[in-house]
């Protein structure tokens, strides 16, 4: 009997929406070949993860069996799938594979990180296929909101996995392929063993609508209004930026690309064949001389993002474009959990200007990239899987995704990150937890979730910073007074004297009445400093802010 087994094995996007990253291995317990699926990258927030500028999955556990590793394979352009990709490609170093606009956005992610562009292998969709190690791997189109999604065939000696990724099922899509049912049948004719699953719309019971119902009533929007028109949509939204260019076009409007990924995008589609055709566009330098009326801005920026065209114009100004009262704006996209407080911002701007904000809270201008649950149930139907695994979701997505499989007479189980899964037999089994985690991209520097960072930038942010200087001589004796730098604190406490000079002043005390002992150790000296500083300011302003300690010795 073989000692071989096939594992899963999550890094992201199990248990959470964003950074994905899948693991898949075949051969001996310990000694498996691997293939990574997706290596992708999620946002941060002041809240949580102040000044970060990305967050990664913690894939510590795969540079350390990278030797394992066969290679990567991405199912589609999104960054919580694709953005991380030249940020370990060093740490792994094995061929990316993908698919034609895909392996152009990847192009770009290695260059822009100083990567051998070379390494992105552009394969075709299914039939053609792809063997690494014991895999052999096809890109099965898929519907998503952006173009050549593929979910993935993956052959193995254990039988065959179907790895959705992002998908819908839109048989109409205006751009990029539309879903297929017969060769999905066909595909799965033969038997797969199990169907590895997106879960973010489990709980949206009505059927997913077609990219197709939205053109219309954008175009009655724009017809309608009577100045300038401005739109935020996903850039990657390859379709809806061209429904909403080609019906500013019918309207008598110039269009305007705000925004380097939405140029990006729009360049890639055309580069790869993805697009054949898209509207004249103007530069933001013409559209400055273009009467109102006849000006369409497509911007970047529907999630709320500070640097991003719609922010800054709902600063003020963007590359000396302004908008202005009775103007309209609409947002054909749908916010993203999380991001709500920064849209909320912007609508607010832009409403103090007198802008006329559209969003989509009746649902005529957006439609979702994921499918609902009826269409899950009939992708299920289709490819009759022997068990199905969810992914992409939060805890929450990916229970009731198990649920709705096991209603359905098949087996599964909710694999959150860590999770490493045993599909060898019948049914999957749990069978080791790997640790995992976050990696934060703090400038230019990879840290951590657990290093610390940001925990103190954190405390920082909420309580404050008191730094403490303090000066002895070479014989171990105070040398002037304490003195104090404050950040982020009031200036003045519940005595009403001024904070430092109240800290100075019990931290001098201190300093005078210190034994010899105390002055000679700088960790003693150190930690009680730090101590007087923090109960003076509770006392005086009523908390305990973070206190840095410098010690200076005379010698």
């Amino acid at each position: 009997m073989s000692s071989d087994r096939l594992i899963y094995l999550p890094l992201g996007g199990a248990g959470e929406i964003g950074m994905n990253a899948y693991v898949y291995g075949y051969g001996p317990k310990g000694k498996e070949r691997l293939i990574l699926v997706d290596i992708g990258v999620t946002f941060a927030d002041m809240e949580t993860s102040p000044g970060v500028d990305l967050i990664f999955p913690d894939m510590s556990w795969l540079i350390a069996n990278k030797d394992r590793l066969e290679a990567i394979f991405i199912t589609h352009g999104h960054e919580d799938h694709i953005g991380a990709v030249g940020h370990f490609w060093d740490r792994l170093g094995v061929p990316v594979y993908a698919r034609a606009f895909t392996a152009n956005l990847a192009r770009h992610k290695m260059r822009d990180q100083g990567q051998p562009d070379q390494e992105v292998v552009t394969v075709s969709a299914w039939p053609e296929t792809t063997k690494a190690g014991p895999f052999t791997v096809g890109f099965l189109p898929i519907s998503h909101s952006i173009p050549e999604s593929g979910a993935l065939v993956i052959d193995t000696p254990a039988g065959r996995i179907i790895h959705t990724g992002d998908f819908k099922l839109d048989e109409t899509p205006i751009v990029g392929e539309a879903f297929d049912p017969a060769l999905w049948a066909a595909v799965s004719k033969d038997g797969v063993k199990a169907l590895v699953c997106d879960s973010t719309n489990v709980f949206s019971r009505a059927e997913g609508r077609s990219e197709a119902t939205v053109g219309p009533e954008i175009e009655k929007l724009i017809l309608a209004a009577p100045q300038m028109v401005a739109a935020t949509t996903f850039a990657s939204n390859v379709a809806r930026v061209k429904t909403l260019a080609e019906a500013g076009e019918r309207a008598g409007r110039s269009i305007c690309l705000m925004g380097r990924a939405m140029r990006r995008m729009v360049e890639a589609a055309l580069e790869t064949g993805v697009l054949t055709s898209f509207p004249k566009v103007v530069s933001p330098e013409e559209a400055r001389s273009i009467p109102r009326e006849n000006l369409m801005l497509l911007v970047t920026g529907s999630q709320g993002e500070r640097r991003a065209a719609t922010a800054q114009l709902a600063r003020g100004k963007h590359n000396g474009i302004t908008l202005k009262d009775g103007d309209t704006f609409l947002f054909s996209s749908k916010t993203i959990p999380g991001n709500e407080k920064g849209v909320i911002r912007i609508v607010n701007q832009l409403s103090e200007i007198g802008v006329d904000v559209v969003d989509d809270s009746a649902g005529h201008y957006h439609v979702s990239g994921h499918a609902n649950r009826p269409d899950l149930e009939r992708m299920q139907d289709i490819v009759n899987p022997q068990m199905v695994i969810p992914m992409h979701g939060e805890h929450r997505h990916l229970r009731e995704h198990a649920k709705l499989s096991e209603s359905k007479g098949r087996a599964s189980v909710v694999a959150v990150n860590g999770t490493m899964l045993e599909l060898t037999g019948n049914a999957p089994k749990v069978t080791e937890f790997v640790e995992t985690g976050r990696t934060y991209l703090d400038g230019s520097v990879k840290i951590g979730a657990m290093d610390g960072v940001v925990r103190d930038r954190i405390r920082m942010a909420l309580n404050g910073h008191v730094i403490v200087n303090v000066i002895l001589d070479e014989d171990d004796e105070p040398l002037g007074e304490a003195w104090v730098e404050l950040m982020g604190l009031p200036e003045v406490g519940s005595s009403h004297a001024p904070l430092s000079d109240v800290l100075e002043e019990d931290l001098t005390q201190f300093l005078g009445r210190a034994g010899a002992k105390t002055l000679a150790d700088d960790d003693k000296l150190e930690e009680n400093l730090r101590r007087i500083a923090r109960n003076s300011a509770k006392t005086e302003i009523g908390k305990k802010p973070e206190v840095s300690v410098i010690v200076s010795r005379l010698s």
